[in-house]
């Protein structure tokens, strides 16, 4: 043993106090960062953050439902108005058929009670002790008279009763549409309102200078649109080009390019509107949503439209975007959910979403569904 501590101190010479402290400090740390190191996790990533332009597609996807559940609400309270109306004149004529069967069962007391007071019929009686023989014939005369009209009186009174019923059933039945129109309202205001709220509350998340990413985003994707717009008018004027060649060929007339005095008066209106905010399911005068604007913008020229994208789609003639001409309807993606009123040069007046205004914009902005022509 004695020979084992003497090679021992030879070879790490004799430890001193100091010593000895460190170097269990470092074995003790040589075996905690070996234990550390075999029992370590990684620690877990967070969240990837989006990107601006997914931020931006999010946005412009919520504005979409949003618009989407506008044109439902659109509808819905269009059909809402109509119904409030004929409820209202079924019940203005139900009251005024329980009013004449009221008039009818006063007359009908009436009856009941000269009837009461006379005693009955006694004509036999009266026959016998009448002194005037033409008396009692000019009586009984007025007897039978005043029969017929009891009996007018009582039918009339029956018919009446059957009318005023079947009145206010028809006038229940519609409450119960009122009613039930009046949910699917409120469900189409409830989507709309919580769609531009997710809308909001994610842009109100973004930081200043993400803020100004986005906007400048916005204005790429803008820039990007109007490049496309001016091809498009390119295949246009190619397109029209052709086919007045192809007419001159079988001589024929060149199709019309004219711009009508109906479409001029719609994009005057228009044209005007620019500037004003976009309110979901307002009409004017002193904001629209797409469908209004476009509504309005005819009915200045003289022609009703119907309330929603899906209607108006269905107004006048279809035209391909190839022969679109100012004043026509372009309507935009495959649920037909927003519109436009096309102004020539591949630019269009619309409003686009909440949050904007009335204004001039590329029709290539948004995927193209139809064109209509509604005059």
């Amino acid at each position: 043993m004695a020979t084992h501590r003497k090679a021992r101190t030879a070879l790490l010479g004799t430890p001193g106090p100091r010593t000895a402290v460190g170097i269990t400090t470092a074995a003790l740390a040589t075996v905690t960062l070996f234990g550390e190191s075999a029992s370590a996790t990684p620690a877990p990533a967070g969240p990837a953050q989006p990107s601006i332009a997914q931020v931006k597609a999010k946005v412009d996807g919520l504005m979409h439902q949003a618009e989407v559940a506008t044109e439902h609400y659109n509808g819905a309270k269009e059909q809402t108005d109509r119904q409030n109306a004929t409820v209202d004149k079924l019940l203005t004529a139900a009251a005024q058929k329980t009013q004449a069967l009221n008039d009818s069962r006063r007359t009908l007391g009436q009856f009941a009670a000269a009837q009461y007071r006379n005693g009955g019929d006694t004509t036999t009686s009266r026959y016998m002790l009448a002194d005037d023989p033409q008396a009692l014939l000019d009586q009984l005369h007025l007897t039978d008279l005043m029969n017929r009209r009891q009996r007018a009186a009582v039918e009339t009174y029956r018919v009446r009763q059957v009318a005023a019923t079947q009145q206010r059933v028809e006038a229940a039945k519609s409450l119960a549409t009122l009613t039930a129109q009046q949910a699917k309202l409120r469900t189409a205001k409830q989507t709309v309102q919580t769609k531009l709220g997710e809308a909001q509350h994610l842009l109100n998340s973004l930081t200043a200078q993400e803020k100004a990413r986005l906007a400048a985003l916005a204005a790429q994707q803008e820039a990007e649109a109007k490049v496309k717009a001016a091809a498009l008018v390119a295949r246009q004027k190619a397109a029209r080009a052709a086919a007045v060649k192809a007419a001159a060929a079988k001589g024929a007339a060149p199709p019309s390019t004219s711009t009508s005095s109906v479409a001029e008066q719609a994009i005057a209106f228009a044209q005007q509107q620019i500037g004003k905010p976009y309110v979901w399911g307002a009409t004017g005068p002193g904001s629209f949503d797409c469908s209004g604007l476009t509504q309005a913008a005819y009915k200045a020229a003289g022609i009703d439209l119907p309330r929603t994208t899906y209607d108006q789609v269905d107004v006048g003639t279809r035209v391909s975007e190839a022969d679109l001409r100012p004043g026509d309807l372009i309507f935009f993606y495959s649920d037909v959910s927003h519109v436009g009123l096309y102004i020539g040069d591949g630019k269009m007046i619309h409003a686009p979403h909440t949050g904007t205004v009335v204004k001039v914009a590329p029709i290539t902005e948004m995927p193209f569904y139809a064109g209509v022509r509604p005059y």
